[in-house]
């Protein structure tokens, strides 16, 4: 795969926030990402960054005034709640019989708030007039002889100091890497605190769903029904022994209460009023679906942000539509142990009779399904198309990790605990918080009760650990200069004019060292 290139834009201050509405409080770092895989994106959004379109940002925490916590769904052992449920069956209900719910729309849109993503008009109105010729490396043996070039010369002073801060090695350090860690688990140092939430502010997550034994029994009546019949899901036939199969984990014990796929799989009778089919397409103007439903795809939007976010036209155009949502950084990639769709930028349309009325767009990457943005017909705002469509890609979620065992969580962007409107991500459970200082991952139970006390919270209750991906070598972050690769201690020597080495320092210390020595940090 060839190697992502970045240009670093740097920290942004003092601009508006969607969240609170303070007009000067918000502050990001930011790089325009020219091409990216899909493994330096995961371990991007899993050091707190996210990304708009082709622009990548990452909120500096400790500063903005509406803290952004990286959250994630354990989808393999998530738990419908009774809400959840309720949009479920309403669906159900819709499609089966067509009727319309007259009571009051819960709706919850995944990431509906644009803010979350455009309050970048700084970045778009400064967009990258980098020549893609610029962009593109010469040979590998050029490049080979110029990362060569600076082997033999001792430590730069940036090593030296790196090593004087590293811990020593009795301290004890927490590993944030995949296979070291347990979802879901607490860590050891962290002391766990149930708080009964206050009245208004939502179920308490502290505590299990109850289950009713009538429950039990229509489960039991739904496992024999699927015994003899086929359904559709996410677009392909799977037969009843399939079915069983991606249930069977969630239904092994009894005890378990009822999964996504008991609502999903639920059988429709012949004469059903309507038809859902649920699509995943490339975002790829080269694949034919994607260019047939381009227009459908591209007017909905502006349909949606002019009834929902009071957008005008000339705001949510197709030019808007296309950079926005349909410009991706990440490269295809198909692996023999990936899911067959491959890795990469997706739309999920959810197509009724024949017709477009939600996308989800999402990122598939090696370790999780992404949320990026959802849009859906206001005209349909009565089936809560945001929790419909979250629940179908937790699903989705699962479906995936039965070709990729890797691929078991569901990223759902940002939670925002001192913006109360933001705070329904947290009903998707069991859920993790990403620390921000030490990036290790940390059950949302152990969080609320913090952040009830501040807006701002390091989740690891271990005073001596560190971000265990901290930049260590500033000298061997990746160069690409005059279409040249090259470390930066050897850059460092051949540029001419003011050190950048403050920027460069910055742009690694977020990234972190793995990150900086992978992608190319493009130097004019």
């Amino acid at each position: 795969m060839p190697a992502a290139v970045v240009e670093y834009s740097g920290w942004k201050e003092g601009y508006r926030c969607g969240y609170c509405a303070s007009e000067r409080g918000k502050v990001s770092a930011g790089m325009w990402a020219h091409s990216m895989t899909v493994q330096d994106y995961q371990d991007l959004i899993d050091r707190g960054w996210r990304r708009s379109g082709k622009y990548v940002y990452k909120p500096i925490m400790n500063q903005t005034c509406c803290p952004q916590y990286t959250i994630r769904c354990q989808a393999l052992r998530f738990q419908t709640s009774k809400s959840h449920k309720k949009v479920l069956k309403k669906m159900l209900k819709f499609i089966s019989k067509g009727d319309v719910s007259k009571g009051v729309s819960e709706e919850e849109p995944m990431d509906s708030h644009i803010e979350d993503a455009v309050t970048c008009d700084f970045a778009y109105k400064s967009e990258s007039h980098v020549s893609q010729s610029e962009l593109t490396p010469l040979s590998v043996d050029h490049t080979e002889r110029v990362e060569n070039e600076d082997k033999d010369i001792g430590e730069t002073k940036e090593e030296v100091n790196a090593q004087q801060v590293e811990p020593e090695a009795g301290s004890l350090q927490i590993c944030a890497h995949k296979d070291t860690t347990v979802p879901g688990e607490p860590s050891h140092s962290a002391k766990i605190v149930h708080a009964p939430p206050k009245p208004g502010k939502g179920a308490d997550l502290s505590k299990p769903p109850c289950r009713k034994a009538k429950d039990i029994r229509k489960e039991r009546k739904l496992q024999k029904l699927l015994q003899n019949q086929t359904c559709t899901f996410e677009g392909s036939e799977l037969q009843a022994g399939d079915q069983i199969c991606l249930l069977q984990n969630s239904k092994s014990k009894t005890n378990q209460p009822k999964t996504i796929e008991d609502f999903v799989f639920v059988p429709l009778p012949d004469d059903a009023q309507h038809k859902l089919e649920v699509r995943l397409v490339p975002v790829s103007f080269e694949d034919p679906q994607f260019k047939s439903s381009f227009n459908q795809s591209a007017t909905l939007f502006a349909k949606y942000q002019m009834a929902i976010h009071k957008d005008t036209p000339s705001d949510c155009g197709e030019n808007e539509f296309t950079r926005f949502l349909c410009n991706s950084p990440l490269e295809a990639e198909n692996a023999p142990n990936g899911p067959e769709c491959g890795y990469g930028s997706f739309h999920q349309q959810y197509w009724l009779d024949g017709k477009i009325i939600a996308v989800g767009v999402i990122d598939i990457l090696p370790y999780c399904v992404s949320s990026v943005y959802l849009y859906y017909d206001p005209d349909y705002s009565f089936l809560s198309l945001g929790v419909y469509s979250a629940l179908r890609e937790i699903a989705f979620t699962r479906q995936l990790h039965e070709k990729a065992p890797d691929l078991c969580f569901y990223y759902m962007g940002f939670y925002i605990h001192s913006c109360p409107k933001m705070r329904y991500k947290g009903q998707y459970r069991p859920s993790d918080l990403l620390c921000p200082e030490t990036y290790v991952w940390t059950p949302i139970e152990q969080c609320l009760p913090l952040l009830e006390h501040s807006k701002y919270c390091r989740f690891n209750q271990d005073i001596k650990a560190v971000d265990e991906g901290r930049i260590k070598e500033l000298g061997r972050v990746r160069v690409l200069h005059k279409r040249t690769v090259m470390p930066y201690s050897v850059y460092k020597k051949r540029r001419k004019g003011p050190s950048d080495e403050a920027s460069v320092q910055q742009y690694a210390s977020l990234v972190g060292q793995t990150c900086s020595e992978r992608m190319l940090l493009f130097r004019s």
